[in-house]
């Protein structure tokens, strides 16, 4: 007979996992009589910092209480996140989706019950009420330029990416191939990974993902650059995976002679641009994606769906951020943050 002692009963778990959630979601804004939006992420990340203190903004300027979840173990915590949030007659969710084909059955379900909108990737093919953010493959074809104006001769790319079941990571990656290897637009476009991609000039010999582990990311990046030591330009297109890449071309001696291409504005991205260990990055405007998520939800559930444009598409343009613009970047995102 197996001994019970030192496990925890199945209810103190239960009640302990209660307990977190209702403590995860903690309302910021008005009161108990306002509507309550919740702002659901796609993971943990310094990118989703920023956007949380957005949306918290808005419920504090709006009067709306908003809670902010960030999913730490994928679909699985996502989907979680949604049922409970409907459980807990939740009015408004904002979600950015982690995978917008294989979870299209739950967006819609959870759309019959409460108003949502998709922010930061898209599910088009959902009943969503609109998506919030910006044209991903164009911002990818932004940061091509910036690679080919980097790399006049050319050279071996590789890619770095969290995941590709995103509807964001998959177009934005598409971007960057397309505007390298002089393609025209189309944002239909895939190349499915595994495969190298050249057109002569420029080549895209790898593209890795990693989960959201940035102990495989760091690992990724050492990989490629053994696996190619002729690499001219690594591209980080999640938040993360620059940052990690810098450490991994700082030990093999490799910062300069690596040119280094980055989507975001983590803070060592942006002190990388400073120092001239990372070319530029493009970034989205997460601060924007929170406050304006928040504004959309609560006009919708005030009764005005004129706020939701015809295409039903917001669009937050990308900006390029590089050595002439980095300083004043920086300085608004911290006053945003509230950071000195």
């Amino acid at each position: 007979m197996r001994s019970n002692a030192g496990r925890v009963p199945s209810v103190v778990l239960s009640l302990v996992l209660t307990l977190s959630l209702f403590l995860g979601c903690k309302r910021q804004g008005a009161d108990s009589g306002a509507p309550h939006i919740a702002y659901v992420t796609n993971g943990i990340a310094a990118f989703w910092t920023i956007a949380k203190a957005g949306a918290e903004a808005a419920g504090r300027d709006l009067k709306v209480n908003v809670s902010v979840h960030m999913p730490a173990e994928g679909i699985a915590d996502q989907k979680r996140i949604l049922e409970d949030l409907i459980i807990r007659g939740v009015d408004g969710v904002a979600l950015s989706p982690i995978d917008s084909n294989n979870q299209a059955s739950l967006i819609n379900d959870t759309a019959l019950k409460t108003a949502l909108i998709t922010q930061d990737s898209d599910a088009p093919n959902t009943n969503r009420l609109a998506y919030i953010g910006m044209d991903n493959y164009q911002a990818g074809r932004m940061l091509g330029e910036l690679i080919k104006e980097s790399l006049p001769n050319g050279g071996k790319l590789a890619i770095f990416v969290g995941r590709l079941e995103q509807d964001n990571a998959r177009k934005r990656r598409q971007g960057v191939i397309d505007e390298v290897l002089g393609r025209s637009v189309d944002s239909s476009r895939y190349d499915p990974p595994g495969q190298q991609l050249s057109d002569g000039k420029f080549s895209v010999v790898v593209t890795l993902t990693d989960q959201f582990d940035r102990v495989k990311a760091k690992g990724n990046c050492e990989d490629a650059m053994l696996q190619h030591p002729d690499l001219a330009g690594v591209v980080g297109l999640f938040g993360y995976n620059v940052p990690v890449c810098l450490e991994a071309l700082k030990q093999s001696n490799k910062v300069g002679s690596v040119k280094v291409f980055s989507f975001d504005e983590a803070d060592e991205t942006l002190q990388g641009i400073k120092d001239g260990s990372v070319v530029g990055t493009v970034v989205q405007n997460p601060y924007e994606y929170g406050f304006q998520s928040v504004q959309l939800l609560k006009e919708i559930l005030s009764g005005n769906r004129s706020a939701v444009p015809e295409n039903k598409v917001i669009n937050i343009p990308a900006r390029r951020i590089d050595r002439s613009n980095v300083e004043a970047f920086w300085a608004d995102l911290k006053a945003k943050l509230g950071k000195s």
